[in-house]
């Protein structure tokens, strides 16, 4: 893992899918904020994607366009509010949210590590700051060779097929745009954490931390998890 966790499970009812769009529109409301055409802004049209893949409505996008735009009355403003600390077995955690009430999300995410929250510094240390690119390859693509050309530091196996390529945070748009001009198919592109290293569990203890992490990512205003579990 040592990257980005996501969620794996079916959205099996209402409140699961609910937290699921909210995250989605958060994502393309602070995604329209650089422009409202995904022909233009690379990380709109990510996040535009993204949603329709996680079947937002297409109602909820054009809305979440328009109100990131600030082509609506209604505007909101989200902070990025960053947390680290442990979560179960001591497995080092940093979690991003992106909130319009910090008084709202600071307790709830103290509640989440139950002791467990440290200050800023306190797990990122143990992180490496890159930009990551999770993308499908096009038919005979090779992995290795679409890194080296694009200009990515690194890369990794991703979930279904795809790859994941880390670069420096200040080259993640060129290496995405590099990739899409290759014929790869970026789904998401952030600048994230990284664990250098990730911590190894017999299979119930990974278990009580992925039912913690399940916990933790149905809470609306958590946006990303990183955690060092390997």
């Amino acid at each position: 893992m040592g990257a980005q966790w996501k969620h794996k499970g079916k959205q099996a009812n209402a409140s699961a899918r609910g937290a699921a769009y909210s995250k989605m529109t958060k994502a393309i409301i602070m995604a329209a904020k650089g422009g409202a055409d995904p022909a233009t802004n690379a990380k709109l049209r990510i996040a535009v994607d993204a949603a329709k893949k996680g079947s937002l409505p297409r109602d909820n996008i054009e809305r979440a366009i328009k109100k990131g735009a600030g082509l609506l009355d209604d505007a909101v403003n989200y902070d990025t509010v960053t947390f680290e600390g442990f979560g179960p077995h001591r497995v080092p955690v940093i979690v991003e949210c992106l909130t319009d009430n910090k008084n709202r999300t600071t307790p709830n995410i103290r509640f989440h590590f139950k002791g467990q929250l440290g200050a800023t510094g306190s797990v990122s240390w143990d992180f490496a700051h890159l930009g990551m690119i999770e993308a499908s390859p096009p038919a005979g693509a090779d992995a290795e060779n679409a890194a080296i050309e694009a200009g990515a530091q690194d890369l990794e196996a991703a979930d279904d097929g795809a790859t994941r390529f880390f670069t420096e945070p200040a080259d993640l748009d060129t290496v995405t745009k590099a990739l899409t001009a290759a014929g790869w198919t970026v789904t998401s592109a952030v600048i994230g954490w990284k664990a250098k290293n990730p911590v190894a569990l017999d299979e119930a203890a990974r278990g009580e931390v992925v039912t913690w992490l399940e916990t933790l990512d149905a809470d609306d205003d958590v946006q990303h998890i990183y955690v060092a579990l390997a």
